[in-house]
């Protein structure tokens, strides 16, 4: 068997053949790389620190794709990263007349550091838009079903009626929120310019006269945001990403699980649009979609914490600390990306069954509208003795209807759901 050069997903269906898998693949990483040097150059040029040439030179050679990521991975291991054999490979094909302008003033760190940035924000372009499908779908779900009651559930048990209308809104709301944190997030993702130490001392040496200006010039040849200082061991960026991606997965995560709940053959009051097979049992059609969201959501808050760890990083560079990053932060990302994917999926093939939703309102005989009846008795026969009923009925496992206090009682359990519905007005409001 021939192993393949790259890692296809074979064990991860949850990104497999997504953008997030594209975008984040070893290839992925060195076009990072690689638009990283090529943009120090030409920024470089624009300062008047090198010549337009170099910067043309470099940028060409960083282009062609002749560089085999094989080699740079084996490489890597005598220095610690993939730059400094990357660095030597670029040079030698940019040539003697414009190579010295490689990488020039600058230290493996700003590289790495920029090209996760660079596939960070060409992950969460993706991500930001399968979010805006799945809120999208959820908005349309829970105006159509505003007034489709169904049981509310506490602690596993049917606790009082709601509508299914409010919780897809509840969903798009998480969703949206999950949204607003991406997106404050990749428009802030900052370009890494520092030198060996953070001081830019080398570009300086170089004929800058003012190297502080040159990281926002870098930033603006990426697409990047300008970064206030060298951020090698001021680890915001990476603690920022780590916690709108944790989060993101846990909010997708909430909609998964419960379609898991309430896809359940016993329940059935969702299904997912096209299920998945079983292997051994020809009549199952599997929650899949939700069932790699949820796997998502249980191993992000796991990554997320590798990445907070990282921030304890000493000195001007750390030893460990900063390479600790790279593997977590990239399965976050493709994590998120899937599971985003799937959660637009998902939601745009939910199938709703409100049938079912009302025959489970009446599994209790009455007894779900409960506290609305404590509340509406309490003023004629006393809270105590209200209560005191209302348990006594439930203990007995006696129908309502069938009690002689409560024979002109509504126990209607679709009449106690308008403050769901006006909920799901007011969430709806929101963009």
């Amino acid at each position: 068997m021939t192993a393949h050069p790259g890692d296809t997903g074979l064990l991860a269906p949850g990104w497999s053949d997504s953008a997030a898998a594209s975008a984040t693949s070893d290839d992925a990483f060195l076009r990072a790389l690689l638009d990283a040097e090529a943009a120090l150059t030409r920024a470089q040029a624009a300062a008047g620190l090198a010549p337009a040439a170099a910067a043309t030179a470099v940028t060409e050679a960083a282009g062609a794709g002749a560089f085999d990521v094989r080699s740079l991975a084996e490489r890597a291991r005598t220095g610690g990263n993939p730059v400094i054999p990357l660095v030597a490979d670029l040079t030698k094909a940019v040539g003697d007349a414009h190579g010295p302008y490689v990488h020039r003033g600058a230290t493996s760190q700003d590289i790495m550091d920029t090209a996760m940035m660079l596939v960070a924000a060409r992950t969460l372009d993706p991500v930001l838009a399968d979010l805006g499908r799945t809120e999208q779908a959820l908005s349309r779900l829970a105006a159509e079903h505003r007034d489709t009651a169904m049981p509310g559930r506490t602690l596993t048990q049917h606790a009082v009626p709601t509508t299914f209308g409010l919780k897809a809104a509840g969903w798009r709301s998480l969703v949206l929120d999950a949204r607003d944190r991406v997106r404050a997030v990749r428009e802030s993702l900052p370009a890494q310019l520092g030198g060996a130490a953070g001081t830019l001392a080398a570009f300086g040496a170089y004929g800058a006269s003012d190297p502080a200006g040159l990281p926002e010039i870098y930033a603006r040849e990426l697409g990047l945001r300008a970064p206030e200082l060298p951020w090698h061991t001021l680890r915001t960026p990476i603690g920022d990403l780590a916690g709108c991606l944790a989060f993101a997965a846990g909010a997708l995560g909430k909609l998964a699980v419960d379609v898991l709940t309430l896809s359940r053959t016993e329940i059935a009051e969702v299904a997912e649009g096209s299920g998945g097979g079983s292997s051994a049992m020809p009549h199952k059609s599997n929650p899949v979609r939700s069932t790699l969201i949820a796997s998502a959501a249980r191993r992000a808050p796991q990554l997320a914490a590798t990445l907070y760890g990282s921030m304890a990083a000493e000195d001007e560079r750390p030893a460990g600390a900063w390479h600790a990053e790279w593997e977590p932060l990239r399965d976050l990302l493709r994590l998120v990306g899937g599971a985003a994917r799937d959660a637009a999926d998902l939601a745009e093939g939910l199938r709703v069954r409100p049938e079912a939703m009302r025959a489970h309102l009446d599994l209790t005989h009455g007894l779900i509208v409960s506290e609305r009846l404590s509340a509406e008795l309490a003023p004629v026969l006393g809270r105590a003795r209200a209560k005191e009923l209302l348990t006594r009925l439930a203990s007995a496992g006696q129908p309502l209807a069938e009690a002689p206090e409560l024979t002109d009682v509504d126990l209607d359990p679709t009449h106690y759901t308008g403050s769901a519905g006006a909920l799901t007005d007011r969430a709806l409001e929101r963009r």
